[in-house]
């Protein structure tokens, strides 16, 4: 049983009523395959079919001063009666709109037809009257016995039958119709007791006596069927039986504690062919009886609910029972329950079970009260839903109070999951288009939860809420993307919200970055919340890599984050993400300097993007230990921006934190290749590195620096037992035999021993060598082997002690003599090479000197020119800058040999010869060539010079020459230029 309290409507709807409402119910079904369970009753509240609502309007002033006791509900207004046989025409709001003043006593019963133009109204003052509702027309029907039930013809007001019927304490039903020469009254029945209840659908007419029910056909005029009062039920002047049409055919009868539906068919019987007949007016309709059953509660009124039934339930008092049945006076003692509102199957299955607060309730019976509904033609029901706007309305009618119920829709089904905090439930209602609220409206959004009244039209920000109060703040996070959508002014809302909540962090990984897009201080807070949570830094170092730099300022940000640095709440995460920051700030140096101490791998490609290289002073170890490789020919590089001195610091102060001695020697190693001299002063360190680290490449590095101390090296080599370095060491300090020794005694190379010996250059040590080897066979044949070319292998085997057996002597022996041949051979075959090019070079020189070289000057190479073509290629030929040279180096100090004049006076050509002879052309030629068989004397020297610029580049033999027949001009003045 549910105790009800009524929902909040509008004003406009009637009064607020002051409600309560329990819901309980058993869930004791379990699974089968949980049966050894023990199953435990759970009291969970069930929603209601119906909502509630007192009617007000006129109804709280009327009923004041009165009381009510019928109603009849018309399509489109209420007729209730009262005590003092008043007929009150009512809207549905409950306002006033017409009053008759039909009777003096109370008003038994009322009846609309079914256009809603007319109202019957009975009386215990012994009459029925008829009011028209829009006419003046009225007529009153006098019985002279108190009347207690009546029923207009549904077609009243369409027909001019004008048809009724009536009945009360006579006994008798009477059928009144309207004839040519008046009204006259019909008796259907009589003699059965009381009539007690009456209606009329279509032609039938149903009505209750003492004896039971009958229904009568005005379509067939005659008797249907008669239906037998319920056993030990009340007598109908305690408790009167109510009949309700549900349609056409279905008659609910409710009386007392049993309730009967009968069906009412039309009886037809095959004919021939298919067709069907009708038989006689006896046989013309059948009842069947389609269910039954008793109650527990005393019936006030019944009436159809889809294909269920409402009951009006009255349930007894302790002291009640047989008492109330043989009592014919209510009781007024003030202990009567709550009537209630139960919904039942036709199999008496409760589906719904509500208290009604109505006002005195404690002192009623059950006949005081009434239900009525308002079954419109529309109305329909089809699964669990009415269709919009065809909802019957119920009417509870008590003597001081009219609650009007309804089915619930969806708003109400939300609403009620609102109440109740089942919020889920109610955002799914939503979803899934059930009904008009919307998921969230912004003006009627209370983030603080202060508003307590439910309101459909904000079903998210009231889940919400929900959740912020049940601190479920995650669940409300992830709700809000469905929420609130592109809403900004409501995500901004919630922002700030949750962020006075101290649990923004969880509503960061939802907040939109576009469509909408926030204000910039939204996303700078959620993000300062993320700073001042650790542990949220790894979805603040997601957020700030995920989010467009263009929405927020990191200004704010940083300056959050700042204060944290080198403090217990600065984790790895942190400073990324504040480098991050950096970098949209475009503070560069400042994320390197982070990157540099989270050791990121791309810190190189970051250095060589924004030209850092100014920035890696402070950070040479992390560079080293993050990828040596890459570290140091970066430094190298940039060794002018940070010294050596400044690197061998830092990797000496980062020695706890990394093998700084190898990457000492990896930086100073790649140094020293690229500048032997730049890291001058940390070589004798360098000598320990490579002794511990690249042992192999310590004698390169001795042979390559002079800016270690040889002491301390050779210390070094000790230690670490390098045979070699010490060699060398001991080599340059001069130690030549100390050296020897090592190289004899420990390393045992007697090939090593000679080369050094070799490379020292000193005979003494020669002897040296010999003389510590005569004591090891062994090496004796070795070093006799290795010296050919060095050292007369004679000299070594005659200080040889004799009697010293030395390990294949002959062989070895043989070997020196073969080698000693072949060298022999190869320095013979050397000196003829040598003596035959020093021949061909001499050759070479005697041809270049015979040779001259022909200067002319401008005039004459213009008119050479002109003449002959031989004489212009030859002219082009590149020699001034010879001519240059050997004029400054002739013997006759710049005047013609033959002439003894300045070349300088003399406008005219010169020749001059590889021994620094120079002559005028005119001066060679008279001297050489005889005028007789040649060519004019003008031609003459203009014919030698071509002549000798061709011999100038001839590199042929004297036999070529001669046998060219080119004349050949020799120097006059030396004897080598004789032909």
């Amino acid at each position: 049983m549910n105790h009800l309290t009524m929902a909040p409507i509008p004003s406009e709807n009637g009064v607020l009523g002051d409600d309560e409402r329990e819901e309980e119910e058993d869930d004791s079904e379990e699974d089968e395959e949980e049966e050894d369970v023990v199953e435990e009753e759970e009291e969970e509240e069930e929603e209601p079919r119906l909502k509630y609502q007192r009617m007000g309007g006129s109804i709280p002033t009327l009923l004041s001063s009165d009381a009510a006791c019928c109603v009849a509900i018309a399509e489109r207004m209420i007729a209730l009666g009262t005590h003092d046989g008043t007929v009150h025409i009512l809207d549905f709001l409950g306002n006033q709109v017409k009053e008759f003043r039909a009777h003096n006593a109370t008003v038994n019963d009322l009846s609309f037809d079914i256009e809603g133009e007319y109202i019957g109204s009975c009386s215990d003052d012994g009459y029925v009257v008829i009011n028209s509702l829009f006419t003046d027309e009225k007529m009153k029907f006098e019985y002279h016995r108190p009347m207690k039930a009546i029923a207009l013809d549904p077609d009243y007001a369409k027909k001019t039958s004008r048809r009724f019927v009536a009945g009360g304490l006579a006994g008798h039903l009477f059928f009144n119709t309207k004839r040519w020469l008046g009204y006259k009254d019909q008796v259907l029945h009589s003699g059965e007791g009381p009539i007690h209840a009456v209606k009329w659908r279509a032609s039938l007419i149903a009505w209750a006596n003492d004896a039971g029910v009958k229904v009568y056909d005005t379509a067939n005029d005659q008797r249907i069927t008669f239906i037998e009062r319920p056993r030990g039920s009340p007598r109908p002047e305690i408790l009167v039986p109510h009949l309700v049409w549900q349609d056409d055919s279905l008659l609910v009868i409710g009386w007392g504690t049993s309730v009967k539906i009968a069906s009412i068919r039309a009886n037809q019987y095959n004919g021939t062919n298919g067709t069907y007949r009708n038989v006689s007016k006896s046989s013309m309709n059948q009842v069947d009886i389609v269910a039954s059953f008793q109650t527990s509660y005393f019936i006030s009124g019944i009436a159809p609910f889809g294909d269920s039934l409402v009951v009006l339930a009255y349930i007894p008092g302790e002291e009640d029972g047989e008492k109330e049945f043989s009592s014919t006076i209510p009781s007024r003692q003030g202990n009567a329950q709550r009537p209630e509102v139960r919904i039942v199957t036709w199999n008496n299955d409760e589906l719904a079970t509500d208290a009604l607060p109505v006002h005195g309730f404690e002192h009623y019976k059950a006949k005081d009260y009434t239900l009525a509904h308002a079954p419109f033609s529309g109305s329909s029901y089809a699964g669990g839903q009415w269709a919009a706007g065809d909802e019957p309305l119920y009417y509870i009618v008590s003597p001081k109070d009219v609650v009007i119920a309804k089915p619930r829709d969806t708003e109400d089904h939300i609403s009620w999951l609102l109440q109740h905090g089942w919020h889920e439930k109610a955002l799914a209602a939503v979803e899934a288009g059930q009904g008009r609220s919307e998921l969230l409206d912004e003006e009627e959004v209370q983030i603080d939860g202060s508003n307590n009244e439910v309101n459909p039209s904000c079903v998210g920000s009231r889940y919400l809420d929900h959740l912020i109060v049940e601190r479920k703040y995650a669940e409300a996070a992830s709700l809000c993307p469905k929420l609130l959508r592109g809403s900004a002014s409501a995500w901004e809302r919630w922002v700030f919200h949750f962020a006075h909540l101290r649990q923004l962090p969880v509503l960061v990984p939802y907040m939109p970055i576009e469509n909408p897009r926030l204000r910039d201080t939204a996303y700078e807070v959620a993000l300062v919340a993320l700073a001042t949570s650790p542990s949220f830094h790894k979805d603040l170092l997601s957020t700030v890599k995920s989010w467009p730099p263009v929405i927020y300022s990191a200004l704010p940000v940083i300056s959050a984050i700042e204060p944290q640095l080198n403090t217990s709440s600065m984790t790895d995460t942190l400073k990324e993400a504040l480098a991050e920051l950096y970098v949209i700030d475009t503070q560069y140096e400042k994320a390197f300097a982070l990157y540099a101490d989270l050791m990121k791998p791309d810190i190189f490609y970051f250095i060589e993007k924004h030209n850092l290289q100014d920035a890696i002073r402070e950070k040479v170890a992390q560079l080293m230990i993050l990828d040596c490789k890459r570290a140091v020919p970066l430094l190298i590089q940039h060794r002018d921006v940070i010294t050596p001195s400044e690197v061998v610091s830092q990797l000496l102060d980062a020695s706890k934190k990394c093998d700084s001695r190898y990457f000492l020697h990896l930086y100073l190693h790649a140094l020293f290749e690229v500048s032997p001299h730049a890291g001058k002063d940390f070589h004798d360190m360098q000598v320990e590195l490579y002794a511990d680290c690249d042992p192999k490449m310590l004698l390169p590095f001795l042979r390559s620096s002079q800016h270690y101390m040889l002491e301390k090296a050779y210390e070094i080599c000790i230690k670490r037992g390098l045979l070699k370095e010490q060699v060398f060491i001991l080599g340059r300090m001069g130690n030549t035999k100390q050296a020897l020794a090592v190289i004899i005694n420990q390393l045992g190379d007697i090939e090593e021993a000679v080369e050094f010996v070799n490379m020292q250059h000193d005979d003494e040590l020669w002897e040296e060598l010999i003389r510590q080897c005569l004591n090891k066979p062994e090496m004796v044949g070795v070093l006799l082997e290795h010296t050919v070319g060095n050292l007369d292998p004679l000299y070594i085997v005659n200080m040889v002690p004799n009697g010293l057996e030395i390990p294949r002597l002959r062989d070895r022996l043989v070997k020196i003599i073969t080698d000693y041949r072949t060298e022999t051979s190869l320095r013979h075959g050397c000196n003829d090479i040598l003596k035959a090019d020093c021949v061909n070079l001499l050759i070479k020189y005697y041809k270049e000197a015979r040779h001259a070289i022909y200067l002319r000057n401008e005039e004459d190479e213009a008119r050479v020119k002109r003449s002959d073509s031989r004489a212009s290629q030859a002219a082009e030929r590149p020699m001034s800058m010879k001519t240059m040279e050997v004029k400054s180096k002739t013997r006759g100090g710049g005047r013609c040999c033959m002439c003894f004049d300045p070349f300088s006076i003399q406008n005219v050509s010169v020749i001059v010869f590889f021994c620094c002879h120079a002559y005028h052309m005119n001066c060679l030629m008279d001297s050489t060539y005889s005028v007789s068989g040649k060519q004019g004397k003008g031609a003459a020297p203009q014919q030698a010079a071509s002549d000798y610029a061709e011999y100038d580049n001839n590199d042929d033999d004297d036999e070529d020459d001669a046998s060219s027949g080119v004349p050949r001009m020799r120097c006059i003045l030396c004897t080598t230029a004789a032909g």
